[in-house]
């Protein structure tokens, strides 16, 4: 996707990128379903130039013609119903993020809107920041669809103090997963974090083609990130509302975190992302040391520590 706009907006159809990333979505769903996996006859011969479903496989199982659905492949996506595309996704067994994910991309492909010069700034709204700061216990921050921490309580600063590190504001995620050394550390289950991470943007991409601030992260990273380019080839998309976060924290070690995302219904393309941790855990414990840390930094930023600094000893914190 990034470098497929053109800066100008002329002379061309805005629905190209749209139509590039129909084929793409869809060739690479195609080589991840086998024959075998299909319940399609394999003979013992066949010699196959493709390593998963050939395009007459997939419009075989979708219940439409060949030429129909080699026609959607390359992005004529006019006029294509929900049953189409129902089958189409059980063809390829997509998933929900995955299905969701096509229909956006089916849907752009349709418009005709003029890709925006200046997107508008994101900002959280005072109350949404109050609900914030009344969560004292819960680290808790607002997330942009890109990945931008637009704002957190005062435990989330110090959750996240090596993201905050970096002097570039807003801080985000994606940014520190994939150019920060210290994600490495931080994100004890970083390959797993930089899968989820890529596979969201990619969500987040399909949605809107012309967000340019999107465009410009994809950009960046792209061009920066051997590892970044190679997952975002794979065009893997992903829901991610709720799951367990496994830290390493410079001050107090590792916590395991289930977390929570909740979409704020005012503000479409903003979400609230809660950390807690199992009650009387090894991980509350460290919470609860974070806490006082927090607590005896009020500027989290300036005092944030280096992470290859010893993390405290939870068995010294006064009961």
């Amino acid at each position: 996707m990034a470098g497929r706009n053109d800066p100008n907006g002329t002379n061309r159809d805005i629905r190209d990128d749209f139509r590039a990333e129909i084929r793409e979505f869809l060739g690479t769903r195609r080589a991840k379903v086998t024959p075998e996996q299909a319940g399609l006859p394999v003979y013992g011969g066949e010699r196959r130039r493709v390593p998963g479903l050939r395009r007459e496989e997939v419009a075989l199982l979708a219940g439409i013609s060949s030429e129909y659905y080699t026609r959607l492949e390359r992005g004529n996506a006019t006029g294509v119903s929900e049953s189409i595309i129902d089958g189409i996704a059980q063809a390829l067994q997509l998933d929900e993020a995955e299905r969701i994910h096509l229909l956006d991309l089916l849907r752009g492909a349709g418009t005709t809107r003029p890709p925006r010069r200046r997107p508008a700034q994101q900002r959280v709204r005072p109350p949404v920041q109050r609900v914030l700061d009344s969560m004292s216990g819960t680290p808790a921050f607002i997330l942009s669809g890109r990945g931008d921490i637009l704002a957190a309580n005062h435990l989330g600063h110090a959750l996240y103090s090596p993201v905050y590190a970096d002097p570039v504001r807003p801080p985000n995620n994606s940014r520190f997963i994939f150019l920060d050394p210290r994600a490495i550390e931080f994100f004890r289950d970083w390959d797993q974090v930089a899968g989820d991470c890529v596979a969201m943007l990619r969500a987040e991409a399909g949605r809107d083609l012309y967000d340019r601030r999107l465009t410009d992260l994809i950009g960046e990273l792209s061009t920066r990130s051997e590892e970044f380019r190679r997952r975002w080839a794979a065009h893997n998309v992903r829901m991610h509302a709720t799951g367990v976060k496994l830290l390493h924290h410079p001050v107090v070690g590792d916590l395991d975190l289930p977390f929570e995302t909740f979409p704020l219904g005012a503000d479409p393309s903003q979400v609230l992302l809660t950390y807690t941790a199992e009650p009387a855990s090894p991980s509350q414990d460290a919470l609860n040391l974070l806490a006082s840390w927090a607590a005896a930094n009020d500027d989290i930023e300036r005092s944030a520590p280096a992470t290859d600094s010893e993390p405290v000893d939870s068995s010294d914190t006064p009961d």
